[in-house]
């Protein structure tokens, strides 16, 4: 038993069944231990979500300023952070509004803020960036794995008939609020925002 077998496989019991399906009791049933045995490593389930949280961090990886181009590490960054949040759909909602002051989660700010730093910003716009650059990031993955879509529908829902005959707009682009195209719609959506970042870059030199 360690913590990182158990934070595994609680992640595991996650993504299968969600999140309200985590409890100790649950979790020792998975690993074949008494409740007490996850209590050795995790005083309680708020060390054990903040686990979660680092695990899930990892695999947002934020590449070092050195490793290329500034924007072109923001963007592989940003490519990531929303490959972690589809990978785990079910933790994300929770993950969204954790304070990411666990040490993976300090890290990762770090990461980002560091290169905008390398590439000229001040520490004031290096922090407004990130927090937009974030705003995106998770706006756009909590659409996607909990959102609008999945979230909670009108007693009584405008119907499609409604729509195709008195809201045309809203028929004709509504195919393209379909799944197949969050990719194209998230790439389009960083763009924007990169190049609004680019620009500000511009008029530094």
């Amino acid at each position: 038993m360690s913590r990182e077998r158990i934070a595994l496989a609680a992640m595991a019991l996650v993504d299968r069944e969600g999140l309200a399906a985590l409890s100790t009791r649950r979790l020792g049933e998975e690993l074949g231990c008494e409740a007490m045995s996850i209590y050795h490593h995790f005083p309680n389930k708020a060390h054990l979500m903040d686990a979660l949280v680092d695990l899930m961090l990892a695999e947002a990886r934020v590449p070092a300023a050195h490793e290329g181009e500034w924007l072109e590490c923001l963007r592989k960054a940003a490519h990531s952070f929303r490959a972690m949040a589809l990978k785990h759909p079910k933790f994300f909602a929770f993950f969204a509004v954790h304070r990411l002051n666990t040490p993976s989660g300090v890290a990762f700010i770090n990461g980002i803020i560091g290169i905008l730093r390398e590439a000229g910003f001040s520490n004031r716009d290096a922090a407004q960036y990130f927090r937009e650059i974030g705003y995106y990031l998770t706006g756009a993955a909590l659409d996607e794995t909990a959102g609008y879509a999945k979230g909670p529908s009108a007693a009584v829902p405008v119907s499609n008939e409604t729509i195709a005959t008195r809201f045309p707009h809203l028929a004709a682009a509504a195919p393209f609020f379909q799944p197949e195209h969050f990719q194209g719609t998230f790439e389009t959506g960083l763009e924007m925002l990169l190049e609004g970042v680019k620009l500000a870059h511009e008029r530094l030199s």
